[in-house]
């Protein structure tokens, strides 16, 4: 089959003619504002059949009927409530579906056997437009192959619909990005079926109590019937496995840079990008911005079809606004297979020598804190970690001692001799150290990550906060003659060797100052410092 395009924007003929093939009984693809969707005329069980056909559609699948104005609901539903025209006068045109009684004149082939029938107004003006012209109500699932992630752009229905379809209409990119949400009026109270582009928290707004169904957040059983699209079936699937990770955002980046592995893909925040150089990433948008995780979901799954990778781990947001419809969405592409990486807290701590970090770091593990000396980490991985100290040995040649211990003099005239060679080091050594100290920081509800590079290494953005810990040169120098019997001349010289704290207010999330006469009472003070972060954190 002959696959046409059909260009609104440059065609004055195009949405009369997409409008004469469903009319006819062919198959269309059209744009919405949440999804391109495989639109055939809802009363034509000949044209239903071919939708099924086209997509490799499970049967008892239920279409969506998608409607010109909330007039026509009287057409192909009955006992319509009153809570249905108060949405639809609030939200239609829109991204809600509604779940009615139907009329005989909806074929059962449409409904999956049911005796209701799903039914929205799409907020888009050419679709509106070749509903109008056509006269018939169109039902239309996403326009994707079953199981595939969802088309949002015209190339994807192109990619999955071309010689199977008589027509797709080009639209522009769909502005919300996930389908729509689902809401059932049969039942008492009304009951969220699937979440989507109308978010739960706006359906509260004029229902007051919505349930929620159990197949928003778990897989249906192989016996239970689908009241609505996309409740029983695995969703939205790349070709590689997916799992889901859940928590906070810095929780669930470090649970999957501790797992991730090379030819694995990783679909996160644009925040936590940086973390995972080594494989293949898309960027779901920034952790606060739900609106763009939306719009980026499935062209995010949809584009690891195009690599490789063997796996692929997601960050996944909370569930609040369209937070509920993009977990899904995800939750749906891993077929549930969801780890949860807790809400747990990540300090990175840092600062100069003599500052007193130590002292704060002890004020923190008095709250419960488990403190990570990534220092102490590095030391113990060069002599264990036998991919890290491989990958010195390939950048520097043999700088390990036949016993298998650092030749760090060796090294050291490699390294501190050029700038070039030392970023090369601690790209190496951070490579290696900041996933295991991600590893190290699961089940643990506050951990402190001692870093003197914790911003240089990329530590901190698994950290909720970051805290330099400064204290005026005097005060330091006094501190490190005291504590490492060193001369004022040495003492001053290792100060002024390291970073101003200028850098500290520039680069971390807070500050602390230790100004106390005493480590006890500089370790008081970071006590409630740190019970004031950790209330501020959890509230």
């Amino acid at each position: 089959m002959e696959t046409k395009l059909f260009y609104p924007q440059q065609e004055n003929n195009a949405v009369a003619e997409a409008a004469a093939i469903l009319r006819r009984g062919g198959l269309v693809g059209i744009p919405t504002e949440t999804v391109y969707g495989l639109g055939a005329n809802g009363l034509n069980e000949d044209a239903v059949r071919r939708i099924f056909e086209a997509k490799g559609r499970p049967q008892d699948n239920p279409l969506i009927l998608h409607v010109a104005s909330a007039d026509w609901l009287e057409r192909y539903c009955k006992d319509v409530p009153q809570a249905a025209y108060e949405l639809a006068a609030r939200f239609w045109p829109g991204p809600l579906t509604m779940i009615l009684p139907r009329r005989d004149c909806v074929p059962l082939r449409t409904t999956g056997g049911l005796e209701t029938v799903g039914v929205r107004c799409p907020d888009h003006a050419v679709t509106l437009q070749i509903i109008e012209a056509a006269g018939v109500p169109v039902a239309a699932p996403s326009g994707n192959t079953s199981g595939r992630p969802s088309p949002t752009a015209v190339q994807h229905m192109v990619e999955d619909m071309s010689g199977k379809v008589d027509a797709i209409v080009d639209g522009g990119p769909c502005r919300v990005g996930v389908e729509s949400t689902i809401i059932d009026l049969t039942v008492t109270p009304p009951r969220l079926l699937r979440p989507g582009g109308l978010p739960l928290e706006a359906l509260e707004e004029v229902l007051g109590e919505v349930a929620v169904d159990k197949a928003v957040r778990q897989k249906l059983s192989a016996g239970e019937k689908p009241r609505a699209p996309g409740m029983k079936y695995r969703h939205y699937a790349p070709k590689a496995p997916v799992t889901v990770v859940t928590g906070s955002p810095q929780r669930s980046a470090a649970y999957i840079l501790g797992r991730v592995k090379a030819g694995m893909g990783v679909i996160c925040f644009d925040e936590f990008a940086p973390l995972f150089g080594g494989c293949t990433v898309h960027k779901l948008g920034p952790a606060d911005d739900k609106a763009a995780q939306a719009q980026r979901v499935f062209d995010a799954l949809r584009a690891f079809d195009e690599t490789d990778v063997t796996a692929i781990y997601a960050q996944c947001p909370d569930e609040s606004g369209l937070g509920l419809a993009i977990g899904n969405r995800l939750k749906k592409a891993a077929g549930f297979c969801v780890e949860d990486a807790g809400d747990g807290l990540i300090f990175g701590l840092t600062g100069g020598t003599g500052a007193g970090k130590t002292s704060a770091l002890r004020a923190l593990e008095r709250l419960g804190g488990y403190i990570l000396d990534c220092d102490a980490l590095y030391h113990e991985m060069l002599r264990t970690d036998a991919p890290m100290k491989q990958a010195i040995t390939d950048a520097f040649g043999d700088v390990f001692c036949p016993d298998g211990t650092l030749d760090r003099q060796k090294l050291g005239n490699v390294v501190f001799r050029d700038e070039t060679a030392m970023a090369r080091l601690n790209a190496i050594v951070y490579a290696h150290l900041v996933p295991e100290a991600a590893r190290r920081a699961e089940g643990h509800d506050i951990v402190g990550f001692d870093a003197i590079n914790v911003i240089e290494s990329g530590m901190s953005l698994m950290c909720c906060r970051t805290v330099g810990v400064i204290a005026p040169a005097e005060l330091r120098v006094r501190r490190i003659m005291a504590r490492d019997g060193i001369d004022e001349n040495y003492a001053r010289m290792r100060i002024a060797a390291q970073k101003a704290d200028t850098f500290y207010y520039e680069n971390c999330t807070d500050v602390l100052e230790n100004t106390e006469d005493s480590p006890q009472a500089f370790e008081e003070k970071a006590l409630e410092f740190f019970a004031c972060l950790i209330k501020e954190e959890t509230k």
